[in-house]
């Protein structure tokens, strides 16, 4: 399936990042891009508009961009991203099982965890005999649907899987690295999450560029320790996937961890507002806070991740968090 010039690319997901990294796709004359999605409304939108009415309804998409319900799509795809949120990812790709050809490269979009806290890149090597990638970085969809110059990180196994990949998005407005390490990709990209929280939770109380930058350094360093202490490589920091990431997600009001985290600071956090909102963040603090547990009661590791544990799972006064952590 690799080596023809012409290959078909799906999507599973019509949503923000589907749709920008297809319609972007779709502009090369050697792809076929599709996005399959559930959502049939959003699928007629495409198909009969040119529009996906309700993620991008101002943006007029490629024409070669096609959409379905229709799993079959996925039997011919020489790649398949997944772009839906990690909570629903692997259960609706098990029901996807007989129709994925077991060629076609896997590269999982979403930032969470998948089954009993394995990461998604883990559970699709487990499950499925596929290629499986991770593409991670410091992306909004709504610049990449306007072409504006966008990184990702690619995580790999095998490299005739990066080269390909390379190949695809070559010419493009997308730039990547790489990194072997695809386990620390992941991490990361779940890791950025928790601690935008922490940061919006700080800029809500103070409006102080040298706070923001005295927790935004303890933040990082926080995080290169547990990358280490679960298995990941001090290099995959300084791919787009870490300090990029973790600064577009911390630092932008487009982020919803970040928005997150200034309700609990300003104090309009409420159980409604969680679950209106798709926050991979949240439901990961208490995953990473129960891994590292021992560390954290034993040894007085990773402060910063103990005391966000305690805002989402306690009655917590938040105006305390600062002198906490401090």
């Amino acid at each position: 399936m690799l080596q023809e010039r012409n290959f078909s690319i799906s999507f599973i997901g019509a949503g923000a990042i589907g749709t920008a990294l297809g319609d972007l796709l779709s502009e090369k004359i050697n792809c076929r891009v599709t996005l399959h999605s559930i959502e049939q409304e959003v699928v007629d939108s495409i198909n009969l508009n040119g529009i996906n009415n309700k993620y991008f309804p101002m943006n007029h998409l490629h024409p070669g961009l096609k959409a379905t319900t229709d799993d079959h799509v996925l039997s011919a795809s020489d790649i398949i991203f997944l772009a839906i949120p990690s909570g629903i990812l692997m259960d609706y790709l098990e029901s996807l099982k007989a129709f994925i050809h077991p060629e076609a490269i896997l590269i999982n979009l979403a930032k969470g965890f998948g089954f009993q806290n394995k990461t998604i890149t883990e559970c699709l090597k487990a499950d499925f005999p596929n290629p499986v990638c991770s593409l991670k970085g410091p992306t909004f969809a709504r610049e990449i649907i306007n072409r504006l110059p966008s990184a990702f990180t690619l995580g790999y196994y095998d490299q005739k899987h990066l080269d390909f990949i390379h190949s695809v998005f070559a010419g493009t407005t997308i730039y990547l690295d790489y990194s072997k390490d695809i386990r620390g990709v992941e991490i990361l990209s779940i890791l950025k999450n928790i601690y935008a929280i922490i940061i919006g939770i700080v800029d809500a109380h103070f409006n102080s560029p040298n706070l923001r930058s005295l927790i935004l350094t303890r933040a990082f360093t926080e995080m290169r320790d547990i990358l280490l202490h679960m298995g990941g490589e001090e290099e995959t920091m300084f791919r787009y996937c870490g300090i990029g990431d973790f600064t577009h997600t911390a630092m932008n009001d487009l982020s919803r961890n970040r928005t997150l985290g200034l309700l609990i600071g300003k104090g309009f956090f409420t159980e409604h507002v969680s679950h209106e909102l798709v926050l991979e963040g949240r439901s990961a603090v208490t995953i990473i806070y129960e891994e590292l547990k021992e560390e954290i009661l034993h040894r007085n590791r990773f402060p910063l991740l103990a005391e966000l544990y305690k805002v989402l799972n306690n009655n917590y006064q938040v105006t305390n968090f600062i002198s906490a952590i401090l």
